[in-house]
């Protein structure tokens, strides 16, 4: 029995949605969570930033005395898993990526996969190279929706103008008569009625944070790190800016009341 928490970063709220399945999947662990809610996007930002960031984001997790850290943020798995594996050998690590890549696999009957991302994730190829390591033959198609994440932080789920904007996004999308989308940011299952609205009932949609979860099941068997099954976990929230805000929207994103969201100055870390 280990009775340390497990530690969940991601540029902002929509990292709730890997929360949210961890805390129902995982009841008994205690779990904190860092918005970066001051630097969010991530998206539109380079690759060397992302790291720095995450870096900052891990430092803070570490203080928190978490036992495994998982990465709610496409973004920064795309461009930053590998180098904060490399440089934070004692913490297990997990990313959206490939849960979600294994899951698209076993839906895509045609083998015609679509995703979408922010900027940064598309540019990077991550889910293209993961997807090709294990059919070559697949074929992936990536669509950037950098709109997409101040929408969600805005709160705009079921706007007029978002369904536009989809509609927009994923025009291209489904003139490749892709069967599978992967929704490659965590902020995205958010939006996912419109997606589903605009992309038809024939399209499956993966949401990786249910994947998530079990591969963090998995993660804290195998190292022996699970928390006692018979209590009640624990959960705490940090943002780098306007708890009152996170708070608010939070709320509605996890269906519950969330009691207080902490800031601290991110950029100590």
């Amino acid at each position: 029995m280990d009775k340390r928490p497990i530690g969940i970063f991601d540029s902002g709220i929509g990292g709730l949605t890997v929360a949210k399945e961890i805390f129902k999947h995982l009841p008994y662990e205690d779990v904190v969570y860092f918005g970066d809610t001051a630097r969010v996007p991530y998206g539109s930002k380079s690759p060397e930033t992302v790291r720095k960031f995450s870096a900052n984001n891990v430092n803070f997790l570490i203080t928190q005395k978490v036992k495994v850290v998982i990465i709610a943020c496409n973004t920064a798995s795309a461009t930053s898993i590998a180098f904060l594996r490399k440089n934070y050998p004692n913490t297990p690590i997990i990313g959206v990526i490939k849960p979600a890549v294994e899951l698209a696999m076993i839906c895509s009957a045609k083998k015609k996969i679509g995703v979408i991302a922010t900027e940064s994730t598309i540019l990077s190829l991550a889910y293209q190279k993961e997807i090709k390591n294990l059919v070559p033959s697949v074929s992936v198609y990536g669509q950037p929706c950098p709109l997409f994440v101040p929408l969600v932080e805005e709160g705009w789920l079921d706007k007029e103008e978002t369904y536009m904007i989809a509609q927009k996004y994923l025009k291209p999308l489904k003139s490749k008569d892709i069967d599978t989308l992967i929704l490659g940011c965590t902020h995205y299952p958010l939006l996912k009625t419109i997606i589903k609205k605009v992309m038809g009932k024939n399209v499956a949609i993966i949401d990786s944070a249910g994947v998530i979860a079990q591969e963090c099941e998995k993660v804290l068997k195998e190292k022996a790190l699970s928390n006692s099954k018979t209590r009640v976990g624990w959960h705490k929230f940090f943002v780098s800016d306007n708890p009152e805000r996170f708070k608010k929207v939070g709320e509605k994103f996890l269906n519950t009341k969330i009691e207080k969201v902490e800031k601290i100055e991110i950029e100590k870390f």
